[in-house]
């Protein structure tokens, strides 16, 4: 095993809140609680039984072509993407990639992308503007690959280059959170007309265990982080960061059976919609820029509430 192979198998053992933890042990997947915590969900959102970017792509769209490398020198398995058809139209995918064995979560570090992964990101974003494609993309990260050999290699540049082609990127763009949503390692793919997120998904600025090391010096207490940092779809369309959240089947939404039918009947629809709406926007950069400068104006709102 290399040194990023015990890099990445060290950061998934001392990750307190696990996917087993999401749910009383005596709880079925016909019974779904009323109530679930913040900590619950973010079990939830990073179940190995979750679908990803690859498990959407199969169900929802065809003829999908798989484009690699970022054409200068490298290619990163943590980052899916490529043309495809949605119901008869053309457009771009792109999203994280976990994997679904140990095998194929260390080829895919986890879903933490490199500098390669985003500049490919930026690549097939400028061919969906050239050509007019409308992207979808799909969020499903821990975050960016934090390896010393990702910084020198320009992580913090591809990213803000991500951001800033995504801002003035002249075609629809529709987002969806699937699983975890973590830092600017998803937000590089994330900066939608719409943002839609699953009803167990999370979206935050960090892990619950990152919150917890830097401000209490104590990861045990994630838990606790997971409740503070308001990271649960329903905080988040709260603060205005979201636009719509999709409802999952009982027990959470699954790769397989019949709660899989269920989420990718219920993901298939919400793009139906939201994609006709954004194409009769006859600027789509404009109207992504007028949403991420007022979405100060949601965390103000909660917050003179809580003043009060």
């Amino acid at each position: 095993m290399d040194n990023t192979e015990k890099r990445i198998e060290s950061v998934k053992a001392d990750l307190p809140i696990k996917a087993e933890q999401a749910v009383k042990a005596d709880q079925t997947e016909n019974e779904k609680p009323e109530i679930l915590t913040a900590a619950q969900r973010v079990a939830l959102a990073r179940s190995v039984s979750r679908p990803g970017t690859l498990q959407f792509i199969k169900a929802l769209f065809t003829d999908f072509f798989e484009q690699k490398g970022d054409r200068l020198g490298g290619e990163d398995p943590a980052i899916l993407g490529g043309v495809a058809l949605f119901h008869g139209q053309p457009v771009t995918v792109l999203g994280h990639r976990k994997g679904k064995s140990l095998e194929e979560n260390l080829h895919c570090r986890f879903g933490m992308p490199s500098p390669e992964g985003y500049r490919k990101v930026q690549r097939l974003l400028r061919a969906a503007e050239k050509f007019r494609r409308p992207v979808i993309t799909f969020i499903d990260t821990p975050g960016a690959y934090p390896g010393l050999e990702a910084e020198a290699r320009g992580q913090g540049e591809a990213i803000a280059r991500c951001l800033a082609l995504m801002s003035t990127l002249q075609t629809p763009l529709l987002t969806v959170v699937v699983g975890e949503g973590g830092s600017g390692g998803a937000l590089a793919l994330a900066m939608g007309n719409r943002v839609l997120m699953l009803e167990n998904a999370v979206y935050s600025i960090l892990s619950p265990e990152g919150f917890a090391s830097i401000l209490w010096k104590d990861k045990s207490r994630a838990g606790e982080a997971c409740e503070v940092m308001k990271l649960t779809a329903a905080d988040l369309l709260e603060l205005g960061v979201i636009d719509e959240i999709l409802p999952e089947p009982a027990g959470g939404a699954r790769s397989a059976g019949p709660a899989a039918k269920e989420i990718f009947r219920t993901v298939d629809r919400a793009l139906q919609r939201h994609l006709a709406e954004l194409q009769k926007q006859s600027n789509p950069a404009r109207t992504r820029y007028q949403k991420f400068r007022e979405m100060g104006n949601g965390f103000l709102q909660v917050a003179a509430k809580e003043t009060i």
